[in-house]
This record gives structure tokens, sequence and C-alpha cells, in this order.
């Protein structure tokens, strides 16, 4: 009977423990000392020939006085608002009109994980022949506005523009569908009586729906926040493989710098500086969204 009670007990407490045990030996074997290891690299002089020895934070200080490192941080920045502010705005309306009895809404729902499992590849050859200089369609279509074909890799502002077009379009459904899981969990109570009280559709949405899914929302913001610091596939595949990010690297993000310094310069000490610089800033964006969350909830209440 006493081992019996024994069993219970260690079930009752200790069987969570040993659920969640794989996840954490997996994160220690492929997250935890990856990242430790590219921190002790990272203070050191490490290439091609091997271990030159410690330099303590001297790959730090190369890199705070790096003018490539703060142009790669621009690009990612500027790419990180345009891939991010309209694609959770357009995912927020996808998934209100989803969320409303449409005809065929079953295909609609369908439709926006399209996007999700097709091959990035197969997306930036199609992107990539949308915005061709000679014979993409996005100029072909300007043109019948009198607008010049333009080069869009040519620039900041135009490369910025595709990459961050083709970031949408592969996102937008994903977060839509979180939106919509939200909405569906908000009692229709609710919007019944603020349409008795003579609320409006659009102040149904304002007062109702985006209150309520405010805790999607904050995990949408830090997650493609995340994701946009570390951009890297896109804008490759953008730039037909070239890993400066354009001949001026005008949309060269930093994961694509960290990218050229390890495995093209083969400066490995640099290049896991890069890496840990990422991390941080990426650290530092989160815990600023925490707060902001906090203060937002705090000033709801």
């Amino acid at each position: 009977m006493n081992r019996l009670s024994r069993w219970n007990r260690f079930d009752l407490h200790g069987s969570p423990y040993v659920f969640i045990a794989p996840f954490f030996l997996l994160f220690t074997v492929f997250g935890l000392f990856p990242l430790l290891y590219t921190a002790w690299v990272s203070l050191r002089s490490w290439d091609l020939t091997g271990d030159a020895g410690f330099v303590g934070l001297d790959n730090y200080t190369r890199l705070l006085g790096d003018p490539d490192f703060w142009n790669a941080l621009v690009n990612t920045l500027g790419l990180l608002v345009l891939a991010t502010v309209p694609q959770l705005i357009l995912a927020l309306i996808v998934a209100a009109l989803l969320n409303r009895p449409l005809r065929a809404l079953l295909l609609f729902r369908l439709g926006v994980l399209a996007p999700i499992v097709t091959s990035v590849a197969a997306v930036a050859i199609v992107f990539g022949q949308l915005y061709g200089r000679d014979t993409g369609l996005v100029n072909g279509v300007l043109g019948l506005f009198g607008v010049d074909a333009i080069d869009w890799q040519a620039s900041k502002a135009t490369s910025w523009i595709a990459v961050s077009s083709m970031v949408n379009w592969r996102w937008t459904g994903y977060n839509a569908l979180i939106y919509l899981a939200a909405m569906q969990a908000i009692p229709r109570d609710l919007y019944e009586a603020a349409q008795i009280d003579g609320a409006g559709a659009i102040q149904q949405f304002r007062k109702i729906t985006v209150p309520l899914i405010r805790p999607a929302l904050i995990f949408t913001v830090v997650m493609s926040i995340i994701g946009g610091m570390q951009l890297f596939t896109e804008p490759l595949l953008f730039g037909q493989g070239d890993v400066s990010g354009g001949s001026l690297r005008q949309f060269q993000t930093i994961a694509m710098y960290m990218f050229e310094q390890s495995f093209q310069n083969f400066d490995y000490g640099y290049g896991s500086a890069v890496a840990w610089m990422i991390f941080l800033l990426t650290v530092l964006v989160g815990v600023v969204n925490l707060l902001i969350g906090r203060r937002i909830r705090g000033g709801t209440q």
C-alpha cells in the first residue's frame, strides 16, 4: 500500500517532468549547446586554418565599427517594418472576413494555407519573374500607367518592397488563421448585445474583437519580429543566391551578413559575434514587446 501511494505521488507530481524531459534534452543538444559554443567561438580568432587563440571582445568591437554590419542592420529593420505591419493588418482583415458567414467558406479558409505549404524556392522563382526588369509582370502593369521599367534590385527602396511582398504573401495566411481561431473563441452573445445597442460592424470590430484577441495579436507581433530579425531565405533567393544582397548590399540582412562572414570569408569568430548580436537584438525586441504588452493589459484593467 505504501509502495502504491508512492507511485501515485510520483504519477501526480513527477510524471509531468518526465513528459516534458525529451523537449529539454533536445533543446540542450540542438539549442543551448550551439548557443553557448557560438558564444565561446565569438571570443576567439578562428578562421579556416583553425583556432588562433582568445581575443576577448575584439570581434564585438570590430563589429560595432563595421559599416557593413550597420548597413545590414538598417536593411533588416527596414524589411521588418515593411514585412510586419502590412502583414498583420492584412491578416486581421482576412480573419475578420473569414469569421463571417460566406459561401464556400471552407474553400477560402483552405486557400489561406496555400502560401504556407508552398516551397520557398518556388515562391522566390515566381516573385523573381514578377519583379523582372524587362519582362516582369509588375513592370508591365506599371507601364500601362506610364511608369518606366524599374530595376527592383538596384536600390534599397525597391528591393525592400519586393522582398517584403514575398514575406507578406507567405505569412499573412498563417497569422490570419491564428486571429481566426481567437475570434471564434469570442462568445457570440457579445456581438448580439452590441448589435441590439446599435453598434455597427466596424464598432463591434474595434470595441469587441480587437480587445478580446489581444493575446493573439501580441503573439503574432512577437513571432513576426523574431522572424524578421532572422530573415534570410527570401532576400537570398531574390538575389539569385548572392549572399551579399546586391552589388551595393542594398538588401543584405544581418543573417545574410553572418553567413557571408562565416561560410564565405571563413571568419568563424567574427561570424559567431554577428550571430550573437542577432540573438541579443532579438531578445531585446522580445523584452520590449513583453513590457509593452504588460502595460497595455495593465491599462485595460
